[in-house]
């Protein structure tokens, strides 16, 4: 289902992998040391960029992982994370640009994640994105930690994040703004529409086949979408 994009949306629900942060690199090192630790045979690197945004847990059980398995993958992969997720990660150019001019207007911005909160807000800070939000490092929202077996969908942390901006309120025009399949999912499951972003990480048409609304080429296009 296609929701159709609202004019001048009010509320602007930003996914953080592959929309605001390239983090792939940092989270495909990680991948590939957890794999080996756990004594499994390490994916090639493009099977492993696909883990990039959805919940590590699902994307884990998605590759045929006993839940002994991904449980001792996801605990190295934390530990390695925590540092590669600040340091080998960046701002994706024309960002920050973006986020000014949405702040500066108005526009209330929260970030909703897949990633677990906790490791998602440090992130945020270290690249002082906060400072753009609506509500600051509180406006970021995630799942919280959990065990390789619990599978919690994006569609709750995208909820959160509507009742806690006011986005779900009679009146508010929010819209999801993200790179993969889950994004749009977690959207429409929430009644919003989702503008896709590519340059991101999704495989060819796959925003397209989720339902996404439309996609930007570039932060400046999608700026061009948000305010007209």
């Amino acid at each position: 289902m296609t929701h159709t994009l609202p004019e001048r949306p009010t509320h602007v629900l930003l996914d953080l992998d592959g929309t605001l942060t390239d983090s792939a690199p940092g989270i495909i090192a990680s991948l590939r040391t957890a794999f080996a630790e756990a004594g499994l045979p390490v994916p090639p690197d493009p099977r492993l960029r696909r883990f990039v945004g959805p919940p590590l847990g699902l994307s884990l059980a998605g590759a045929g992982l006993t839940d002994d398995q991904a449980e001792a993958v996801v605990t190295v992969y934390r530990r390695e994370i925590e540092v590669a997720g600040l340091h080998d990660n960046a701002v994706f150019d024309g960002i920050e640009d973006l986020l000014t001019v949405l702040r500066d207007a108005g526009t209330t911005l929260v970030v909703a994640t897949a990633k677990p909160q906790p490791l998602a807000r440090p992130i945020v800070a270290h690249f002082a994105l906060e400072k753009y939000l609506t509500g600051g490092i509180e406006a970021v929202f995630g799942p919280a930690m959990e065990g390789a077996g619990q599978h919690s969908g994006k569609e709750k942390v995208v909820a959160r994040a509507l009742a806690a901006s006011g986005g779900d309120q009679a009146g508010a025009r929010a819209v999801m703004v993200g790179d993969r399949e889950h994004d749009v999912h977690a959207a429409t499951a929430n009644d919003i529409p989702t503008i896709g972003v590519a340059w991101g990480y999704g495989e060819p048409g796959e925003l397209e086949e989720a339902g996404a609304a439309v996609i930007a080429a570039s932060p400046a296009h999608l700026r061009d979408l948000l305010l007209g």
